[in-house]
């Protein structure tokens, strides 16, 4: 048996499991959160994973309602220079199963948060490089564009108020921390988002498979703004209008398109390329 599924004690002082001490009856820890990860109430979610703790324990932006983790997670969480309180809730990994979900990759780490109030599109003012999502909902996806947007020096990533995934623990795991580190930003309208970028200074370049120009030739300006689309639809017609260039990476073999987000990587590494 591994060390994170083995039972764990917790002295009140030394910060040890203690079953029975912090709960009586020795149930599983209070529902106080969704029962499903990929669900929240509009004023509060769970984040998992260590990265993703991590990460949000550092964030002072981040309001922490309750964090529950066992007794090697504290540990890995304190190696990585996490600050955790003297005395955590007496938590098992099945107790966190029970109240995340069985899919949920946990590590024995999670915490429950209020949702970061998103910014609005003056923030970017001095921003040189940001994605735009075009009704891009896969929470995996958006997780993993967040995290090559963060690798790759991205300011922020901008998305409507609908057809946009709620920030979810899913997502946060997927992100691997980037949610911690990236200004997001929240419009009403894409299409009028894309003409204020424009007016900010922003060289908007919309990538689809079949853009009438090449990728690489089409980075320009000292500030870039990537457009990506939702999966299978692409970009719509108002953000494509909207856009300086419709751009396509160029595929030499027989599949022409990619995963939104593996197209993020490549587009993202260019456009950093040309910025320096």
């Amino acid at each position: 048996m591994s060390e994170e599924n083995r039972p764990t004690k917790r002295s009140k002082h030394s910060g040890h499991y203690r079953p029975g001490k912090n709960r009586p009856d020795n149930r599983a820890p209070r529902h106080s959160g969704p029962h499903s990860p990929g669900d929240r109430s509009p004023d509060q979610l769970w984040i998992y994973g260590i990265h993703a703790v991590a990460a949000v324990l550092a964030n002072p932006r981040r309001k922490v309602l309750r964090l529950l983790v066992t007794l090697n997670a504290a540990q890995r969480l304190r190696d990585d220079g996490a600050t955790l309180p003297d005395e955590l809730e007496d938590i098992t990994p099945h107790d966190l199963d029970k109240l995340l979900g069985s899919e949920a990759v946990h590590q024995g780490a999670a915490v429950q948060v209020a949702p970061l109030e998103p910014l609005s599109l003056d923030s970017l003012e001095h921003a040189r490089l940001i994605v735009v999502l075009d009704q891009v909902t896969d929470p995996h996806n958006v997780g993993a564009i967040l995290r090559s947007a963060v690798a790759f020096g991205a300011e922020a990533l901008v998305t409507t108020g609908r057809h946009a995934p709620a920030e979810t623990g899913v997502l946060a795991k997927a992100a691997s921390g980037a949610l911690e580190s990236i200004t997001m930003v929240e419009v009403p309208n894409l299409a009028r988002a894309l003409t204020e970028l424009g007016e900010l200074g922003f060289t908007r370049i919309g990538l689809d498979s079949e853009g009438t120009a090449v990728l690489e030739d089409s980075m320009g300006g000292d500030k870039i703004a990537l457009v990506l689309g939702a999966e299978g639809k692409g970009l719509r017609r108002l953000s494509r209008d909207k856009c300086d260039v419709v751009a396509r990476l160029d595929m030499p073999g027989p599949i022409k398109s990619l995963n939104v987000s593996n197209a993020a990587v490549l587009s993202l590494y260019l456009a950093r390329r040309h910025l320096g």
